[in-house]
């Protein structure tokens, strides 16, 4: 028997293992909901704190099934690096599940849900890890790419059409987003190739979710702060932060410009989250993400954003996917009294993941507010989250706010000597390493080889799929 073909029968094996872990989990879930007198698939009215918690939980793991059925369909063509950073994602759905068990004091899942499927998860994760041999290979370009090439860059109103508009005032197809998501998913195969929405200028106060199955969906607005999607959800008042999110992405292949995504619940609020992405091979192009702690989740799977603002306090940019920032402003905020800011709450959960946060070329500095009183309070470039941790900060411009550490602890000494925390060629006042935490973990960049591996090129595989979509990028230092 060929090696390939070995590999083949393990991976299938392992696969199907994993499925059935997940379909008990999800019959846990449902079974649970039941008790509570809910439906999975209902929206809730007066739920309860736990019943918010179980229904996050019955959406990951419906993800979890359509992205595991999407990995052992026969037909179906992916690389190494896609297997590895799927499962990574399916790892970081269950932990968000019991994530958000937790949070709300609901600690029967972790007891029940935990154990089985976190061990199979990582070694599922270890198989695809250890496993030198390419299963089946990435195509360089694919057919939707190829039909819309360079259109995120490109788009504009005078040269294309969109398939759906959103407009307030009633001059588009539908006035709200969500009218138009669902009219988008109510069209099953006929949907378009890749699917434009076009958001005219205004607020949108709506919550909006762009489900796993609404692949290759592509939105743009009028421009930063004119186009607006804002929400006020947060966990002081009884969400999860995943449920938090104003405007929620899960469908692989998204692709938004020009529009503001905003939370206003303010800092006394806590976690309140303005996006949240899981959407695999998603690219953000000249938007604006705006709240305070918690803004920007970038849960998991490969994300890029180029030429976007994000504000926050703390840990506004967090999550588990392998993500790319290139060519952004990042706006720290002012917080509440005695507390201190965290730009990134990097969650890397286990060694194997090929997952972190990447913040390149990008510029650090208080917002208008923040800047008269940032010498008040105590700023620093993260904080780690979970016990292997990776954030690095490339050739990025520190402003003064930053504290001389440069990072922050989460609780003692947790995660010291296993996160990762890199800085290479930065320049600013913020920018000197001389008096940085001297943990096991932290690591000044010494050369370009070093800082390369966290690459567009390297981290993300992006060079043929970001290309696709037009968007000026870097693909390596």
């Amino acid at each position: 028997m060929s090696i390939t073909k070995s590999f083949c029968l393990q991976e299938m094996e392992v696969l199907k293992m994993t499925q059935k872990q997940f379909s008990q989990a999800m019959n846990w879930v449902d079974n649970s909901m039941k008790l509570h007198g809910l439906d999975s698939m209902s929206i809730l009215k007066n739920q309860t704190i736990s019943s918010l918690a179980l229904r996050d939980c019955a959406k990951l793991y419906e993800e979890s099934e359509f992205r595991l059925n999407q990995m052992m369909f026969e037909k179906s063509s992916y690389s190494n690096e896609d297997a590895l950073i799927w499962i990574s994602a399916l790892m970081t759905n269950h932990r968000t599940c019991l994530d958000g068990l937790n949070e709300k004091g609901y600690f029967q899942g972790d007891q029940i849900l935990g154990r089985n499927l976190t061990r199979l998860l990582g070694q599922t994760l270890a198989f695809y890890s250890n496993n030198k041999v390419k299963g089946k290979e990435q195509p360089q370009r694919n057919t939707i790419l190829e039909e819309n090439d360079g259109l995120l860059e490109s788009w504009s109103l005078a040269n294309n059409k969109a398939d759906l508009t959103v407009a307030q005032d009633g001059s588009g197809t539908h006035k709200t987003i969500k009218e138009a998501v669902d009219a988008l998913a109510s069209m099953g195969h006929n949907r378009p190739s890749r699917a434009i929405i076009h958001v005219k200028a205004g607020v949108y106060h709506e919550k909006v979710e762009i489900g796993s199955k609404l692949h290759n969906v592509m939105f743009v607005g009028d421009g930063i702060d004119k186009t607006v999607v804002t929400g006020n959800k947060n966990v002081v008042h009884g969400s999860t932060t995943l449920d938090s999110a104003t405007f929620d992405v899960s469908g692989d292949g998204f692709w938004a410009r020009d529009m503001t995504f905003e939370n206003t619940a303010g800092p006394e609020n806590h976690q309140a989250v303005a996006l949240k992405v899981s959407s695999d091979l998603s690219v953000f192009y000249r938007c604006s993400f705006k709240a305070y702690q918690d803004t920007l989740y970038v849960h998991s799977n490969r994300q890029f954003y180029r030429d976007c603002h994000i504000y926050g306090t703390i840990d506004f940019i967090f999550g588990d996917a392998a993500v790319v920032l290139q060519n952004c402003d990042i706006f720290i905020r002012k917080p509440m009294s005695q507390q201190s800011n965290f730009i990134t709450a990097q969650g890397r959960d286990d060694p194997n993941k090929p997952t972190g946060i990447s913040i390149q070329n990008c510029r650090v500095r208080p917002d208008s507010e923040f800047s008269m009183v940032k010498d008040n309070f105590n700023s620093f470039l993260g904080r780690p989250w979970k016990k292997y941790s990776r954030t690095v900060f490339i050739k990025s411009d520190l402003d003064g706010l930053i504290h001389p550490k440069g990072w922050g602890e989460w609780e003692g000494n947790f995660a010291v000597s296993t996160l990762y925390y890199g800085e290479y060629m930065n320049y600013g006042n913020g920018a000197s390493t001389q008096n940085r935490v001297n943990w096991p973990g932290f690591h000044v960049l010494n050369s370009a080889n070093e800082a390369s591996q966290f690459t567009v090129s390297r981290f993300l595989q992006g060079g043929y799929w970001i290309s696709g979509s037009g968007v000026p990028f870097w693909a390596g230092i």
